[in-house]
């Protein structure tokens, strides 16, 4: 697969830069870039399916709220604390089919948390690998983070899977830690550290853990 950041800027200090624009993230079939306003409508109509809403955070319940996500997202990517990227499709126009997100967790991002949504029309398509690649990439080699986390509740098999199949460790669980259809449920925390991405990407075999629950 493909890996370019097609519009990093020419800016000495490129961990900074990122902040007053996202550069675009250039795959084989997908594209991420900075979020925009007129984003708003289709995330609503892609994120609030009963299908994607199930396993993620609430989303903003309505096409203003959605604007007003996004304005948010600036000014907390302005501040050096989040990174929200919209996902495309390569050759099909520029509409958002998900989002992927990276929050600090610990200064100048030594520890990140990740999250993201796909619309289900392109789950199992390969699209998801191929983003949360590109995302990956841009957090440890622009960003500098050490340490990346994810969390995926335990009944959500397609999710645990996807993130165990672009390299993520199962560390934990964590008991009744998210509210799912009106039940609080266990959430397994993943985590990727950058020395075994790097050396994935070489081609090493990462550590395999035996997840006890």
């Amino acid at each position: 697969m493909a890996i370019q950041i097609a519009s990093q800027p020419d800016d000495r200090d490129s961990r900074r830069s990122w902040r007053h624009q996202l550069p675009t993230l250039q795959g084989e079939r997908v594209v991420l870039r900075q979020l925009r306003p007129s984003d708003a409508a289709p995330l609503f109509a892609t994120m609030t399916t009963a299908d994607v809403a199930r396993f993620i955070s609430a989303p903003p319940p309505s096409v203003a709220a959605f604007e007003r996500f996004i304005e948010k997202t600036a000014e907390k990517q302005a501040d050096g604390r989040l990174a929200c990227f919209a996902v495309t499709r390569s050759g099909h126009g520029d509409s958002p089919i998900g989002l992927f997100q990276v929050r600090e967790l610990e200064p100048s991002f030594r520890t990140a948390e990740w999250g993201f949504a796909i619309g289900s029309p392109f789950w199992g398509t390969g699209l998801f690998e191929e983003a949360a690649s590109l995302v990956l990439a841009f957090a440890f080699d622009t960003l500098g983070a050490h340490r990346m986390e994810a969390r995926a509740a335990v009944k959500n098999g397609r999710g645990n899977r996807a993130i165990q199949k672009i390299g993520g460790v199962p560390e934990g669980v964590l008991r009744q830690a998210f509210l799912c259809e009106g039940e609080y449920v266990d959430q397994i925390v993943y985590g990727i550290v950058d020395s075994e991405w790097r050396a994935a990407r070489r081609g090493v075999a990462r550590p395999r853990l035996q997840l006890v629950h």
